[in-house]
């Protein structure tokens, strides 16, 4: 037994610093939600109900062959869309794993789509030594925010998310991706 429990007088003090306790961490959780909230609807790139930031189907990319890439050319059918960065040692651990991901069902339907936030020169380079068959779009810095505002509140990587063929997020994932994740993600759509 403590002391506390053999002194009445002490319980009056201990339930007070309890009840502060319980305050802060419901003040902070209040906090969060209201950062969240703004964060998510800052520069009117408020979520909608499916998960995805206003205008991302409009959303375009150059690639590092030059050419540009739409996001509408992806919506309708389910993608698995990889935010990585060649400085990032996850990422580049994970990317073999997800082209072979994006190999075995494409005949599915299955896209992928790799957004790199890292420049041009160093990706060019990545690719050139570990080529890749899906897509790769350079998002450089604006990547951050817009994982950000798919869900990444962190900002860290790499980051995937699965949107499926109706448009809806199905899945979102911080952290290297494991072949596991992979097998349940291929039974979305």
């Amino acid at each position: 037994m403590t002391t506390s429990d053999n002194d009445p007088s002490l319980s009056p003090v201990i339930a007070s610093a309890s009840r502060r306790r319980a305050l802060g961490v419901a003040a902070t959780a209040a906090l969060a939600g209201v950062g969240v909230g703004w964060w998510t609807a800052r520069d009117g790139g408020a979520v909608a109900g499916n998960g995805l930031v206003e205008g991302f189907w409009s959303l375009q990319w150059d690639t590092p062959e030059g050419r540009s890439l739409s996001m509408q050319s992806f919506k309708g059918r389910p993608l698995l869309l990889n935010f990585w960065a060649t400085w990032c040692p996850p990422c580049v651990e994970e990317l073999p794993l997800i082209n072979a991901f994006y190999r075995q069902n494409k005949g599915n339907q299955w896209q992928v789509l790799g957004l790199a936030v890292d420049k041009l020169e160093p990706v060019r380079a990545f690719l050139k030594h570990t080529p890749l068959d899906f897509p790769v779009g350079l998002a450089g810095l604006s990547g951050a925010d817009l994982g950000r505002s798919l869900g990444n509140l962190t900002g860290g990587l790499p980051f995937s998310l699965v949107i499926g063929s109706d448009g809806l997020v199905k899945q979102r994932k911080l952290g290297r991706l494991t072949g596991a994740d992979l097998d349940v993600w291929a039974r979305l759509k």
